[in-house]
């Protein structure tokens, strides 16, 4: 498998950053959805401050997958797909890119507008990128909660896609981001 992407598939580098990605997205949604429910304690704020690092992990590797598929592309569409499918694939996946900026820098905002200290895994310490305020922290939560459910539902909905792509329509399209050999279409 080469590094960079080819006409037929994703290349390694690409399948690489992507699934961190899920890794991260999976970690960081399933601390998020219970760290609030936790008992009040050093526990508790060690869970928070991991799931801020792991948030801003993900804006690091969403910059640098940004970087690279400008530098590298992307394969063209399997063929035989219609422009419709086309279109719909390239607004969500720069929609996914969006929401996936979206999140560490509204959650990076939630946590400064809380004056809450912010430090990537205990080693690097973070500006706050705006002033401690109650209003805008409560309003920064309703974003970052509005944010998550909208970005878990476009990613369900690009799983579902890419599992359609390859039971359904029969195609290549989930292949070209596995690991391994180069993607063929399942047979019938």
């Amino acid at each position: 498998m080469t590094l960079r992407n080819t006409s037929g598939r994703w290349g390694a580098v690409s399948q690489g950053f992507h699934w961190l990605t899920v890794l991260l997205l999976v970690a960081i949604a399933s601390i998020g959805l219970t760290m609030g429910d936790l008992p009040a304690g050093i526990g508790k704020i060690r869970i928070y401050a991991l799931h801020k690092s792991l948030g801003l992990t993900l804006l690091a590797v969403v910059l640098l997958r940004i970087a690279w598929r400008t530098y590298a592309g992307a394969p063209p569409p399997v063929p035989g797909m219609p422009r419709w499918q086309q279109r719909i694939a390239d607004i969500s996946h720069w929609s996914l890119y969006a929401l996936m900026l979206f999140m560490p820098l509204t959650g990076w905002w939630l946590n400064s507008t809380a004056g809450f200290p912010l430090q990537w895994f205990g080693l690097v310490d973070l500006p706050s990128i705006a002033a401690t305020d109650e209003a805008r922290h409560e309003l920064g939560e309703t974003l970052h909660e509005l944010g998550f459910w909208v970005l878990a539902t476009l990613v369900a909905v690009h799983a579902g896609a890419a599992l359609w792509h390859h039971f359904v329509q029969r195609d290549a399209t989930l292949l070209r981001m596995l690991p391994g050999r180069a993607a063929r279409a399942p047979g019938p």
